[in-house]
């Protein structure tokens, strides 16, 4: 009996210690809520961007168990999903291989098991590079507010027919502002992080961001507008308003 208060105070140190180790985890960025209304996957708590050297830290906290939900396969492009966690930035497109200005520049986290966008990359090391879009990996997307998405509904910048614009050596070649950089994401259990090189990280620094975790759809006539943000799960700023500094 008189080992209980060493035990208690040896459980109650190590709770403390937790909760001081995930209170310091979640400094900084942007810190949001838990929402009963929002699965906990998608559920963001916290969000940040974080820089190294020339390194950026781009970080999504949720709930729990990040990453475990994906969508359901269908079969075929047309009408198929992917879900995503997403930065939305305010650098300009232009800095990682777009036009200038071309929309809303955001770094995103995606799995979509019924095609292939990372073509040059083999994420389910198989030896095939068209067969993993069920992994979760990173794009650049660029986003634009579209109409025929739905009401106030945001969607990936299409490339109209004959038009030659400006794109990132890792476009994947389909017709939509899209980089499939080949960066790898680590998934734990409450968060989504990916490490981005950048020739010049005060673009990085200058930034403002937000988190964002969305389901996108293809268009079932697979043409313009091609990939429309359909569900957004939640957005940790609430707004979208991009309040986030970097390492801040």
């Amino acid at each position: 009996m008189k080992r209980l208060p060493i035990i208690s105070a040896l459980i109650l140190t190590g709770l403390s210690t937790a909760c001081a180790s995930a209170h310091q985890a979640h400094t900084g960025g942007i810190k949001a809520e838990q929402q009963a209304n929002v699965l906990a996957p998608f559920d963001i708590i916290h969000t940040k961007i974080s820089t190294e050297g020339n390194t950026a830290i781009f970080h999504i906290a949720v709930s729990e168990k990040a990453g475990s939900s994906k969508p359901t396969k269908i079969g075929k492009l047309a009408g198929s999903e992917a879900f995503a966690y997403v930065w939305p930035t305010n650098i300009d497109s232009y800095e990682v291989g777009f036009e200038h200005k071309a929309g809303i520049l955001a770094l995103a986290v995606a799995t979509h098991p019924d095609f292939d966008d990372t073509p040059l990359f083999d994420e389910n090391r198989d030896g095939k590079t068209g067969n993993d879009g069920n992994i979760w990996h990173t794009h650049w997307v660029v986003l634009q507010p579209n109409e025929r998405c739905g009401k106030g509904a945001l969607g990936v910048v299409d490339i109209p027919e004959g038009s030659n614009p400006r794109l990132p050596k890792t476009w994947p070649g389909l017709p939509i502002l899209l980089d499939s950089p080949g960066w790898q994401p680590t998934i734990n259990d409450k968060t989504v992080e990916v490490r981005v090189p950048f020739d010049d990280i005060g673009i990085v620094n200058k930034a403002q961001f937000d988190g964002v975790t969305a389901g996108l759809r293809i268009n079932v006539d697979v043409h313009a507008p091609l990939f429309c943000v359909v569900d957004v799960f939640d957005i940790a700023s609430g707004d979208l308003s991009l309040p986030g500094k970097v390492n801040l």
